[in-house]
C-alpha cells in the first residue's frame, strides 16, 4: 500500500509539472536521435524542448531559458562532453540531467556519478524507459 501511494504522488506531481510548461533540454549531436526524443516529449504531453548539439551550447541555454531537466548525451563534439556539461549545468544552476547515451560501461557510469544525475538510460531505448527516467527525475528534482 505504502509504495502504490508512493507511486500514486510520484504521478500527480509530475502530472502538475507537465500541465505548468515543463521545460526540457535535449542535448544530442545526432540531429536524427534529436529528433526522435522531442517527438517522443511531445507525445508524452512535453511540448517545450529544444535541442542542442554540444556541451557548450548545454550550458549557455541552461543560462537563459533555465529548464526543469536536461537529456544529456555523454559522447558530444565540442571542448566539452556531457559529464563535464552537466557537472557545470548541475552545480551552477541547479538544473537535473538525466543521461541518454550508448555507453553503459562501468568507467562511465562512475564518471557521470556526482555529476546531477537525476538518471541514466541506455540507447537503444524504449519510449517507456525514458518517460520513466523523466518522472523520476522530475518527481525528485521538485520535491
Amino acid at each position: 500500500m505504502l509504495q502504490s501511494s508512493s507511486v500514486e504522488k510520484e504521478k500527480q506531481t509530475v502530472a502538475a509539472l507537465v500541465e505548468n510548461d515543463v521545460k526540457i533540454l535535449v542535448v544530442e549531436d545526432e540531429a536524427i536521435i534529436a529528433m526522435d526524443i522531442q517527438g517522443i516529449l511531445k507525445k508524452m504531453g512535453y511540448v517545450d524542448s529544444e535541442v542542442v548539439f554540444s556541451g557548450e551550447e548545454s550550458v549557455e541555454k541552461v543560462a537563459a531559458r533555465r529548464p526543469h531537466l536536461v537529456l544529456m548525451d555523454i559522447k558530444l563534439r565540442g571542448q566539452l562532453d556531457g559529464i563535464q556539461a552537466a557537472k557545470h549545468i548541475f552545480y551552477e544552476y541547479h538544473v537535473p540531467v538525466v543521461y541518454i547515451t550508448a555507453f553503459g560501461d562501468e568507467n562511465t557510469i562512475k564518471r557521470a556519478n556526482g555529476s546531477g544525475r537525476f538518471g541514466y538510460v541506455t540507447k537503444p531505448f524504449e519510449e517507456a524507459d525514458l518517460k520513466s527516467a523523466i518522472q523520476k527525475a522530475l518527481y525528485k528534482a521538485h520535491n
